[in-house]
């Protein structure tokens, strides 16, 4: 019932599935669908041949017909918030900025932000920074 090529078959399966539950971002899913359904093949079709093409085939087949449905649907875009107006700006240090101890608060347009230094430096309080970046809830600043 199961030839060579059977096995061959299945262990591509089995591979391409795990290296799917690695990624989790659809890389080989059109690769495990394809290798799935010449492993059925196999068991009728012992032309190695014939394999290979159904493989190839169905696998630029389930490229070219759900790639851009896929891509649609896993295309998620950055949404700009109003925070991001922010990189670029000075703020004032009101509790000192301190990696190692993670503390460290600023001040921007009457709002008190968490702020982590961008160089690893401890920033002492009052001292005036610019924000470089956003990560999460928290400011990266730079001592100016």
């Amino acid at each position: 019932m199961f030839s060579n090529m059977s096995f061959i078959w299945l262990s591509i399966v089995i591979v391409l599935s795990i290296l799917e539950l690695i990624t989790t971002q659809l890389v080989s899913i059109w690769f495990v669908i394809a290798g799935i359904v010449t492993l059925i093949v196999s068991l009728f079709i012992d032309s190695i041949f014939v394999q290979i093409a159904i493989f190839v085939v169905l696998t630029v087949l389930l490229l070219i017909v759900t790639k851009p449905m896929v891509k649609k649907i896993m295309n998620f875009k950055k949404i700009n918030t109003n925070s991001d107006k922010n990189i670029g700006r000075k703020a004032f240090v009101t509790t000192e900025i301190n990696n190692q101890k993670e503390t460290g608060e600023v001040k921007i347009d009457s709002l008190f932000w968490s702020a982590r230094s961008a160089d690893d430096t401890v920033i002492p309080e009052n001292s005036e920074v610019i924000i470089e970046n956003i990560k999460g809830v928290k400011l990266i600043v730079k001592k100016v």
